[in-house]
């Protein structure tokens, strides 16, 4: 665009050099009247080998007719070429005259493409104003992760796996850790580790739901545990099902596992194989709070009177015993032993009794009572047994252990 410029200039100069120049005075009345009415010859530039420009630019250079000199004259009477007479100012000019170059349709919009991006303080139109869609603003503080879920690709990821942010958010400072985590670089590796662990693809929503905190871990001091578990001999599956079933198990330091392992098994004074069994079936007993569990035992043992070896198979058994309330095992054993005459060995026996409601218990009582099938000696005939009686279904139960039909259970069940 430049150099078209700078030769456009160059020929208005030389233009204008060639009017500028005067004719003798004699020389002008001997030229033909043909010649003066000419006047300048124009020049036509070569054109653009792809005929871009719809107009051609045009060049004139004085012409002076008649100047000529007689000694320059042939003997014949031609004259010689007016071309060899120009002012020596044209001549410099038209021996320098350079030929325009090729201006294709590229290089001719190539700097008018070349638009400047506009600034932040130039004006606009209304119209260009109306059609400007801000994004919405962060909010600073909210009480509820939903309103940065379009915001954070990590919170998005987050609940296209599963995780329920609502619940999340009710753990303490789980919000606040989960906004500062990048799912790439933070998120991801954990749940490949908890794959290869053995956590399941459906579990890793509800598993991260219920332990946000271990996006957080390092993830050597979690391969670090998961390798302990395994010195300890826990297989892979029992390791995946502990952890599934108990989520908080691996934010554990290894010591507080070996101290919690080391804890069941001389306060119930069992062997290592029973003592792993019970936490593979009950994991969660390593990660709940040791208070509860020392309540349970000194109740199981000082106010229901069971020895302590009772009280190993009780909790070998029912392992949720150490964790039930203390209130419902106390109000389940008045009732199997004072009111139904189980005696503590015939509960050692059938410790599951245990974890089932109290109603259904003495609903199930009273009727066999009303029907005189309450048995419960193994020695005697028609004798039923505790699993029998809180284990089956209504249907099962009324036809096989009370001889009667459902309607019948739930006619005396309207009278109590």
């Amino acid at each position: 665009m430049a150099l078209w410029a700078r030769q456009v200039s160059r020929w208005c100069c030389l233009l204008q050099a060639a009017r500028a120049a005067e004719l003798p005075r004699g020389l002008r009345g001997r030229s033909s009247t043909a010649q003066a009415r000419r006047g300048f010859a124009p020049l036509a530039l070569p054109p653009s080998r792809n005929e871009v420009l719809p107009w051609r630019l045009q060049a004139y250079r004085h012409v002076p007719v008649g100047s000529y000199s007689p000694r320059d004259s042939a003997k014949d009477g031609s004259f010689s070429s007016p071309e060899c007479n120009l002012p020596s100012l044209v001549k410099q000019e038209q021996a320098k005259a350079e030929t325009l170059p090729d201006l294709s349709a590229k290089t001719l919009y190539e700097d008018w493409d070349d638009i400047p991006p506009s600034s932040a303080l130039e004006e606009i139109s209304e119209e260009e104003a109306v059609q400007i869609i801000a994004e919405p603003l962060l909010p600073l503080q909210s009480s509820t992760l939903r309103d940065y879920v379009d915001h954070s690709e990590t919170l998005a990821k987050l609940v296209h796996l599963g995780v329920d942010l609502s619940q999340v958010e009710k753990r303490q400072k789980a919000g606040q850790l989960l906004l500062t985590l990048d799912f790439e670089k933070d998120i991801r590796k954990i749940l490949l580790f908890l794959k290869d662990v053995g956590v399941e693809d459906n579990q890793l929503g509800p598993f991260l739901t219920k332990n946000p905190y271990i996006l957080a871990e390092d993830l050597e001091a979690l391969e670090t545990r998961v390798a302990y578990l395994k010195s300890k001999k826990f297989g892979k599956a029992e390791i995946a099902q502990m952890v599934s079933r108990a989520p908080y198990l691996l934010l554990f330091s290894v010591e507080r596992l070996d101290n919690r392992l080391g804890f069941f098994k001389n306060e119930l004074g069992l062997s290592v194989k029973k003592t792993k069994d019970l936490v593979i079936r009950l994991p969660r007993l390593l990660t709940g709070k040791l208070e509860p569990v020392k309540e349970n035992l000194q109740v199981c043992q000082i106010e229901l009177g069971f020895q302590r070896n009772e009280i190993q198979q009780i909790v070998f058994k029912t392992p949720k015993i150490l964790t039930a309330s203390k209130k419902r095992l106390k109000q389940t054993f008045d009732y199997l032993h004072n009111i139904m005459g189980i005696p503590h060995h015939m509960l050692t026996r059938f410790p599951q009794v245990f974890n089932s409601k109290l109603l259904r218990i003495r609903e199930r009582h009273m009727f066999l009572t009303f029907l005189g099938r309450a048995q419960y000696d193994p020695t005697q005939p028609s004798y039923i047994s505790l699993d029998q009686l809180v284990s089956l279904p209504d249907e099962v139960f009324c036809t096989e252990i009370a001889k009667a039909s459902i309607q019948d259970f739930e006619k005396f069940l309207k009278t109590l």
